[in-house]
């Protein structure tokens, strides 16, 4: 544990960071599994909704620097590959 003021102080910063940083990633994660599962489930609506706000939100988190922002793009990328395989898939099917 630390000792000095400055210290204690750093760790509470920390603590806060890192949750708030979790916090956002998680929220990216959820986005991405909610699209693709929209396009499974043949709502292209709902999953282009949800396309675009997941894609928002890794802009976002790149650019505050919780993801990276090369991160960020690389899955902005695959999102988007995967997004259109999963559309074309159950556009086929339909």
């Amino acid at each position: 544990m630390p000792n000095t003021p400055s210290a204690i102080k750093r760790l509470k910063q920390s603590v806060k960071r890192r949750m708030h940083n979790r916090i956002a990633k998680k929220i990216i994660k959820t986005y991405v599994k909610r699209t693709l599962a929209a396009v499974v489930a043949k709502d292209f609506e709902k999953g282009e909704a949800d396309f675009r706000l997941a894609t928002a939100k890794i802009d976002k988190a790149g650019v505050r620097r919780v993801l990276h922002p090369n991160t960020a793009a690389r899955r902005k990328s695959k999102l988007a590959r995967d997004y259109k395989a999963a559309v074309a898939k159950a556009k086929a099917t339909a």
